[in-house]
């Protein structure tokens, strides 16, 4: 920041350290920063705490101990209670759409078609210090009637519908750091300030207009990071002076400890809850993390862990039973599928994939689900009217599930291929090249990647390595044979992407760190961590 911008901040303890571009002070100012301080000040030595506890669990499990239901929160799961009354505008949340914080992303977003729309600062989005500051000031345009966008390299324009989708804001978990604000010598938490700054500049506009400030909240290993964000919840709204309640959350099941403490983390939020989500590919790659040092859970190829089948299926109708019995909303996973408007084979084959997925989770009690892309609204539309003709299912109790521990730790049958081992090289690679670069969210091989696939990729790959796999066919998981498939695949890159396309790219750095990451002695908690070191 330069002398006239530092200049303008006058918040003790309040450091910028991120570069400072046009509009910044309309969301970095001294009142917005010291609200962001009085979080840090209040919450982080608790988040600090929480993180600590998750290093705890996992080596616990590491010594031999299996995630289970808490005994000791049992009159929880036993007791008769509900969340508190849901705002009118997310009753009928059949389908929703998500994706980054980019100014056309969300024009285009909000006109979709979709009932909701996720701004998301975390899994879509690479962090960079521009796209969580510029993300800021897109959503508070939005709610400033000011979101108009002329796209530079054609002039069209872009402007919001009469009848926008639902506006909801995932920030990014616990666990990820704003390297760029500093409060008394150390880093923010990256959910504070996302959270901190959406919710102070938009709060009370978006209420004003109908509707409300509503989050999306990732990552979550326990109810204790619930309690978190309840505490802080009700502390902003205190500082704000608005009645308690107004904000409004549902939170990812993306990991295999939280999917255990699902009531729990219901009850933690009960005033301020909207629902879950099955957070499917996050989940995946927290199932092998968590079980990591135990090879009677090595997985088949990503291709074959699929939803409907083995734990995946036993989560997701533990979270409708969950849900429905709180009368909270139990929200569906994500369609990844992009389609083809130039190939209609490819386009239908995608739209049939979406169709039985989404008819799945209909049928089996969903409130509504995720898709990646506008022309997948109407399909999954189309999906939900048919089977859900009310607002949502919050009638369908599914009392007749009962599921264990075994079945939530329930492993997919299936190959396990050298096949399965270059596709995580080759789109694991190019999404953290893509993620270098600034873009969170990206299409590979007819496909919306985000963050967690990466994640499957690289965990994927080092769980072979570290048990030395069997593949179908005799050949060992070994270092040897990974050096080579990742060479072949680069030049299968190269190939793919041009060769002035890869040269100009972050393929190096990718390449090194995914390495890293997947022949380390230790599998790493977070690729996003050591990543974030490498980008702006």
């Amino acid at each position: 920041m330069s002398g006239v911008e530092a200049a303008k901040i006058n918040v003790p303890g309040v450091e910028v350290r991120g570069a400072w571009g046009d509009r910044y002070e309309e969301v970095l100012n001294d009142e917005t920063l010291a609200f962001l301080a009085d979080l840090h000040r209040r919450f982080d030595t608790t988040r600090q705490k929480l993180l600590k506890r998750r290093e705890e669990r996992q080596a616990a499990l590491d010594a031999g101990a299996l995630p289970d239901f808490l005994e000791e929160t049992k009159h929880i799961r036993d007791g008769d209670w509900k969340v508190a009354p849901i705002p009118a505008d997310l009753l009928d949340r059949r389908v929703e759409i998500t994706g980054p914080v980019d100014r056309k992303m969300i024009i285009n977003a909000l006109n979709s078609g979709a009932k909701v729309f996720m701004a998301d600062f975390e899994d879509a989005t690479s962090p960079t210090w521009a796209n969580q500051v510029e993300g800021q000031i897109n959503l508070k345009d939005r709610w400033d009637g000011k979101i108009d966008f002329t796209d530079p390299t054609n002039g069209k324009d872009y402007k919001l519908s009469d009848k926008p989708a639902v506006l909801l804001v995932r920030p990014r978990g616990w666990h990820l750091p704003e390297d760029h604000l500093y409060v008394d010598g150390q880093p923010m938490s990256g959910s504070l300030f996302d959270f901190g700054l959406y919710f102070f500049l938009n709060a009370k506009k978006s209420l004003a207009q109908g509707s409300g400030p509503y989050f999306y909240l990732p990552k979550m290993e326990s109810h204790h990071e619930a309690r978190l964000w309840n505490d802080v919840f009700i502390h902003a709204q205190d500082m704000l002076q608005m009645p308690r309640q107004h904000i409004k959350a549902t939170v990812l099941i993306e990991t295999l400890p939280g999917a255990f403490e699902m009531d729990e983390i219901i009850y933690e939020l009960r005033e301020h809850m909207a629902g879950l989500n099955c957070g499917r590919w996050d989940y995946i790659f927290s199932f092998i993390k968590t079980l990591r040092n135990k090879p009677e859970y090595l997985l088949p190829d990503r291709s074959k862990v699929v939803m409907g089948k083995a734990f995946l299926d036993a989560y997701s109708e533990l979270l409708i039973k969950t849900c429905h019995h709180r009368g909270a909303f139990a929200m569906g996973g994500m369609a990844a599928q992009i389609p083809d408007r130039r190939n209609p084979e490819v386009n239908e084959a995608a739209f049939a994939k979406v169709r039985a997925d989404k008819e799945r989770e209909a049928k089996n009690g969903h409130d509504g689900t995720w898709v990646a892309h506008p022309d997948l609204v109407p399909v999954a539309m189309e999906v939900f009217d048919k089977y859900m003709p009310t607002p949502n299912q919050l009638d369908k109790l599914r009392s007749e599930v009962s599921v264990s521990q075994a079945d939530m730790l329930k492993v997919h049958e299936g190959t396990r291929t050298v096949d399965g081992m270059r596709e995580n090289i080759r789109v694991g690679v190019q999404y953290i090249e893509a993620w270098l670069r600034g873009r969170g969210a990206v299409p590979l091989y007819n496909l919306m990647e985000d963050a967690a696939t990466a994640e499957i990729s690289r965990s994927q790959i080092w769980q072979q390595l570290h048990f030395e796999a069997t593949f179908d066919g005799g050949e060992k998981a070994t270092k040897e044979l990974f050096e080579t498939c990742l060479a072949e695949e680069m030049e299968r890159v190269k190939g793919e992407i041009g060769p002035d396309n890869y040269a100009a790219g972050r393929f190096p750095e990718a390449i090194d760190l995914f390495r890293t990451l997947s022949t380390a002695d230790e599998l790493v908690a977070f690729l996003t961590l050591p990543a974030y070191k490498l980008i702006e």
